[in-house]
């Protein structure tokens, strides 16, 4: 049985967060165990609320989960400070994963900051670099690289410098920029372009976690990280396809599209 942990915040709306990376887990057929890292009072129209977890709390989960069930890779999405992040990459170091997507969370959808400021030093310096795989959005790439990153090429230029901290791979989505929504990933040496067609549909929440959940599931089936990324941006396009207006504001993708469809 194929297994993938997910270490990131609870959404009380379902779209984004542990619970989008169980579902997504679900989906493409691996056991998904989860580590929460803050409580989020949420819904489709932003966050009412954010409690962080100690950071004891979280490493207690990681014991448990890893010293019992293992692994066969992992993500990370809402580390929301410094004592979070180091106690996550201490366990990391101690468990020796060594398929880990992170997904640097920042901000929601809705602009709620989801990562306090002063933690980005110890997100760069202890945790990006024990990463096999990195998916920063254009403002995450930003706030890394201490630059706007606006185009493909500023895509092409931050994937680069990130490398540089030690990520064997970075891939940093283009789904902000207008026409085909392209992604890039860089491992040192090639360039790779995924690209969809954009779809015209708003209700978009979890797209972040959804597609680096799927790359995490990818990847514990034992797919190498180019073709779990073509797998997982497939698996989002579709997901994204059957978003609906669940709630008043931006509706969550559909992470079960595979097996039944919303309807109109």
């Amino acid at each position: 049985m194929y297994k993938a942990l997910t270490i990131a915040g609870s959404d009380s709306g379902g779209g984004a967060g542990i619970q989008a990376d169980l579902k997504t887990f679900a989906a493409l057929q691996v056991y998904g165990t989860s580590v929460i890292t803050s409580v989020t009072a949420q819904n489709t129209l932003g966050v009412q609320g954010v409690w962080d977890l100690p950071p004891e709390a979280v490493g207690r989960q990681l014991d448990a989960v890893l010293s019992d069930i293992g692994t066969d890779a992992a993500k990370t999405g809402m580390l929301a400070n410094a004592g979070i992040i180091e106690v996550v990459a201490a366990k990391v170091q101690e468990y020796g994963l060594k398929k880990l997507v992170i997904d640097p969370v920042m901000v929601a959808k809705s602009g709620d900051l989801l990562l306090a400021r002063e933690a980005r030093r110890s997100l760069k310096e202890k945790l990006l670099p024990l990463a096999l795989v990195i998916t920063p959005n254009l403002d995450e790439a930003g706030v890394l690289t201490g630059r706007p990153v606006t185009n493909e090429g500023e895509m092409v230029a931050a994937a680069r410098e990130l490398h540089g901290l030690g990520v064997p791979y970075v891939l940093v989505k283009g789904g902000h920029l207008a026409g085909a929504a392209t992604d890039i990933l860089f491992d040192g040496r090639e360039i790779r372009r995924f690209s969809t067609p954009r779809l015209d549909n708003r209700h978009s929440h979890g797209t972040g976690c959804t597609l680096s959940a799927a790359i995490a599931a990818f990847l514990a089936r034992g797919l190498a990280v180019p073709e779990a990324v073509a797998g997982a941006k497939e698996y989002i396009y579709q997901a994204l396809s059957q978003g609906r207006a669940i709630g008043r504001g931006y509706g969550p993708v559909h992470h079960l599209a595979a097996y039944y469809s919303w309807g109109d």
